[in-house]
C-alpha cells in the first residue's frame, strides 16, 4: 500500500488510497517526515492561538463568560483549516458524547463551503477521467461551478440526448491533503485532547478511524452512484420520493454525472412557502422515507442536511449527494423498534438494556444507576401522548447524560441522531407546531399492526400489555393514528389479526384477553364499546364477515367449510380472493 501511495506522486492516474488504512498511511508518511513537519507546523500555530486563548481565561476566571465566542472561534478555525478539518468538525458536531453543548452548538452551524478551484482545472479532471474532451461529453456547461463544497464542485450541463445534469467534479489531490491530515490528527489527538472540550473515556484515535473510513466512502464517486442506485430501488414504489439518475458513462471516481434536480433546498423554507408547497405534506414524506430507510430497508442517507434534500415543483422531494450511506442488520432494525416500544412504555430498564444491545453501553456497564437518569431524561419528555414529543429536547438532555456515565454513541447511530435532529429543525421552520413523533408515529403504529412476524407480534402485545393488564387506551390510540395515513386499511389488519387469534401460537393471547375483558371484577364492555365505536366506519358487517371466515378458514382449513356449509362459498372463494393482495400489500410495509 505504501507502494502505491508513492506511485501517486509520480504518475497523475495513480489513486492515493482507495479506502482508509491507517496503517498504510502510517508507514508511507514515515518516511515523510518534512511534509507531515511543514503540515504540523500550519494546524500547531491556529491550535495554539485557540487553545491558549482558553487557558487565559481559566487564569482570569472568564471561562463560562467566554465559552460562546470560544465556541464560535473554534467553528472559523477549522473552517480555515480546510476540508478534513471542516469535516472533523461536522462529525464532532453529531457526537454529545464528546462535545459539550456550547460546543456542539456551534459546530452544527459549521458551513461546508469553500471558494471553488479554478474551472480549467476541473475540466483537465474531467477530461483525464473521462478520457475525452469536455466538448465531447457535454453539449452544455457551466462556465463556473454552480455549488462548491469542501469536497468537490458541481457544474451544471446538458448531454447531447438534451437531459439537464450536474456534473460533480472532485477537488485535485484531495486524497493526499486528506490522508496527511488524518495521519497527523490521530498522532496528536491524545496529546491536545486534555485542552479541548471532549469527554475522553473513549480513545479518540478510535473516533478518528470511524471518520476516516466514512470519509474515504464519500470521495469515492463510483460508490455514491452505486449507492444512489440501490436507494432508488429501496424507493421504487414511492411516488413521492425522487432519486436522480446516474449516467455511467460520463462518471468515475473522481467525476459524478447525475440527473439535474430542479427545485428547492429543503434548507429553503422561505422559497418553498412562497411556492405554495404543501409544507406539511413535505414534512411528512420527510419522516417518513427517514423512518422507511431506518426501520425497514436499513440503508439509510447518512448526511441527510437540508442542502442534500430538495423539493421538487410537483411536491416531491429529492434526495442528492450518496456519498455518505450506512447500513442496518436486522437485529439492529428490530432493536431499534424494541426501544420505541419501551419508551412509548416508559419501561426504563429494558431501553437501558437496548443502549447495551445498540452499543451504546459496553455488555459489562452496570445499568442499575442509568436506569433512573433515563427515566429523568424522558419521563417529561415523552409527555402524556406521543404527539408532544420533543427531539432536540430529549437529545439535549441526552447529552448531558453523556457526561454523567460511560455512554459512546456508535458512529452511524451518530448520524441517525443528526439527521433526525436536522429534519425536526427544518420542519419547525415549515411549521412551529410540528412534533416529529406525532408525524412518525402512524408509520410506526401501522407496522405493530399489519407486520405479519413473529417478532412485530411480540412488539404489539409488549404494547398493548403493561403489568399484566390490557392497555385500552393504547389501542385505541394506535388504531386512531394508524387511520391518519390514508394508506392504511383496517380490514385486512383485522383478518391478520383474527388469524394469529385462532392460531395455537396466540393461546396465551386468548387468555389474556378473557382476562382483560373481565379484569378489576367487571366487565369491561364501555371500553369494548368504544373500540368499536372507533373502527366501524371501516368495518362493514360485510367486510367484518369476510374477513371473519377467511381468519377460521386459514385456521382451520376445510373444517369451517364442513361445518358451516351455508357459508362455504362465501368463506372459500371470494375471501381467498379479495384477501391475497390485501395480504400482499400489508407485506409491503
Amino acid at each position: 500500500m505504501a507502494e502505491s501511495l508513492l506511485g501517486a506522486e509520480t504518475s497523475r492516474n495513480s489513486t492515493v488510497l482507495k479506502r482508509y488504512d491507517p496503517h498504510a498511511i502510517s508507514r508511507y508518511y514515515r518516511w515523510r517526515p518534512w511534509k507531515v513537519l511543514w503540515r504540523s507546523l500550519q494546524v500547531a500555530v491556529m491550535f495554539a492561538w485557540f487553545v491558549g486563548s482558553i487557558q487565559l481565561d481559566k487564569i482570569l476566571n472568564r471561562t463560562e463568560r467566554n465559552l460562546p465566542l470560544r465556541a464560535m472561534q473554534l467553528r472559523k478555525l477549522l473552517t480555515n483549516l480546510g476540508p478534513t478539518f471542516i469535516k472533523i468538525g461536522q462529525a464532532l458536531s453529531t457526537r454529545p458524547d464528546l462535545v459539550r453543548q456550547d460546543y456542539l452548538e456551534q459546530l452544527t452551524l459549521l458551513q461546508d463551503q469553500l471558494p471553488p478551484f479554478p474551472t480549467q482545472e476541473a475540466f483537465a479532471i474531467i477530461e483525464r477521467e473521462l478520457n475525452c474532451i469536455v466538448e465531447d461529453a457535454f453539449q452544455e456547461i457551466s462556465p463556473k461551478p454552480v455549488a462548491a463544497a469542501s469536497l468537490g464542485q458541481v457544474y451544471k450541463g446538458r448531454l447531447y440526448n438534451g437531459q439537464a445534469v450536474a456534473i460533480k467534479v472532485q477537488r485535485p489531490n484531495l486524497e493526499k491533503k486528506l490522508t496527511l491530515d488524518l495521519f497527523i490528527i490521530r498522532h496528536v489527538v491524545k496529546l491536545i485532547g486534555p485542552w479541548l472540550p471532549i469527554n475522553l473515556s473513549h480513545d479518540l484515535r478510535t473516533i478518528v478511524d470511524e471518520f476516516g473510513t466514512k470519509l474515504f466512502e464519500e470521495i469515492d464517486y463510483h460508490n455514491e452512484g452505486l449507492n444512489a442506485e440501490q436507494f432508488a430501488r429501496n424507493f421504487r414504489d414511492s411516488l413521492e420520493v425522487k432519486v436522480p439518475a446516474i449516467y455511467w458513462k460520463y462518471s468515475s471516481r473522481s467525476v459524478l454525472t447525475l440527473e439535474w434536480i430542479d427545485g428547492f433546498k429543503l434548507s429553503a423554507t422561505q422559497c418553498i412557502l412562497d411556492a405554495n408547497l404543501e409544507s406539511d405534506n413535505l414534512i411528512r414524506i420527510g419522516v417518513e422515507s427517514g423512518l422507511r430507510q431506518l426501520l425497514e430497508f436499513g440503508f439509510f442517507h447518512a448526511d441527510p442536511h437540508p442542502g442534500n434534500l430538495f423539493v421538487m415543483p410537483d411536491g416531491r422531494m429529492a434526495y442528492i449527494d450518496f456519498g455518505m450511506m450506512d447500513q442496518l442488520n436486522q437485529e439492529t432494525k428490530e432493536t431499534l423498534v424494541d426501544a420505541l416500544v419501551h419508551l412509548v412504555n416508559k419501561d426504563y430498564e429494558r431501553l437501558a438494556q437496548d443502549f447495551v444491545r445498540l452499543g451504546f453501553l459496553t455488555p459489562d456497564t452496570d445499568i442499575t444507576p442509568i436506569v433512573p437518569a433515563l427515566e429523568c431524561v424522558f419521563a417529561d419528555v415523552v409527555g402524556s401522548s406521543v404527539g408532544e414529543f420533543n427531539f432536540k429536547i430529549a437529545t439535549d438532555r441526552f447529552s448531558d447524560l453523556m457526561f454523567q456515565y460511560p455512554f459512546r454513541i456508535p458512529a452511524k447511530f451518530a448520524l441517525i441522531i443528526r439527521s433526525l435532529v436536522t429534519q425536526e429543525g427544518v420542519a419547525l421552520c415549515l411549521n412551529p407546531n410540528f412534533k416529529i413523533v406525532e408525524v412518525s408515529y402512524p408509520y410506526i403504529a401501522k407496522r405493530l399492526l399489519t407486520e405479519e412476524s413473529p417478532a412485530f407480534r411480540r412488539r404489539l402485545i409488549e404494547v398493548l400489555f403493561k403489568d399484566g393488564k390490557f392497555q385500552w387506551e393504547r389501542l385505541e390510540n394506535m388504531i386512531a393514528i394508524a387511520r391518519s395515513d390514508k394508506s392504511f386499511d383496517l380490514v385486512p389488519t383485522a383478518q391478520m389479526g383474527l388469524q394469529y387469534l385462532f392460531s395455537e401460537e396466540s393461546q396465551f393471547l386468548r387468555r389474556q384477553i378473557v382476562l382483560a375483558l373481565t379484569e378489576d371484577d367487571r366487565l369491561h364492555t364501555t371500553e369494548v364499546q368504544r373500540l368499536w365505536a372507533l373502527i366501524q366506519p371501516d368495518l362493514h358487517p360485510s367486510k367484518l364477515v369476510n374477513a371473519a371466515f377467511g381468519a377460521l378458514a386459514d385456521f382451520s382449513g376445510g373444517v369451517v367449510a364442513n361445518l358451516t356449509p351455508w357459508a362455504a362459498p362465501q368463506s372459500a372463494s371470494k375471501p381467498a380472493d379479495a384477501r391475497e393482495p390485501q395480504m400482499a400489500g400489508s407485506k409491503r410495509l
